[in-house]
């Protein structure tokens, strides 16, 4: 049974352990949270098309309402068949990248602000990474070259991502003046 890449993951987090819609949320976020994300309500409508489809089944509610997912014989065919097969093109979507579309209408000094916003998230987001690269170092599970690889992607990215705002000025063919903070 083909399965989406969003129900795909679910059973993959599934395939390890029950979890609550918020675990695999969370889950989620904290392996490829930057790269694939799954929000709250996208993932308790999966769930309820995986259980409906015999995918995966919930016990009785637990605190506040909330179920705890398993996987089936049959969502771990599907998750087997779904995990092996090759995937689609990525569709990234990088909304700076739509105000740099249109720079030439925007005040050199707000664009300039603009860049030093996306220069601190990418730097923040960098050194999160590279904590939990520390982290994941002792990780020897089943899992844990999964997880080092996809860390790696993003410890990539984000300095990619960072000297390319280095270099966008130039791109641009703009001279910017420095941001309020460096003057």
């Amino acid at each position: 049974m083909a399965v989406s890449a969003t129900a795909g993951a679910l059973l993959g987090l599934l395939s390890e352990k029950p979890m609550t819609g918020w675990e695999l949320v969370e889950e989620a976020r904290n392996r490829v949270g930057n790269f694939w994300t799954i929000q709250h309500s996208q993932a308790y409508r999966e769930l309820a098309a995986l259980e409906r489809e015999g995918l995966s089944e919930s016990t009785k509610e637990e605190v506040r309402g909330r179920r705890r997912y398993r996987i089936t014989d049959a969502g771990r065919d599907a998750y087997l068949e779904w995990v092996a097969s090759t995937p689609k093109d990525e569709n990234v979507r990088v909304p700076f990248l739509l105000t740099v579309a249109f720079a030439a209408d925007i005040p050199p000094g707000r664009f300039a602000e603009l860049i030093e916003d996306q220069r601190r998230r990418h730097t923040e987001r960098l050194e999160q990474y590279e904590r939990l690269r520390g982290e994941l170092a002792a990780d020897d599970s089943p899992h844990g070259g999964g997880r080092r690889a996809t860390l790696e992607l993003g410890i990539g990215y984000e300095r990619a991502a960072l000297a390319w705002l280095d270099e966008l000025p130039a791109h641009l063919g703009i001279d910017l003046p420095a941001p309020p903070n460096e003057v």
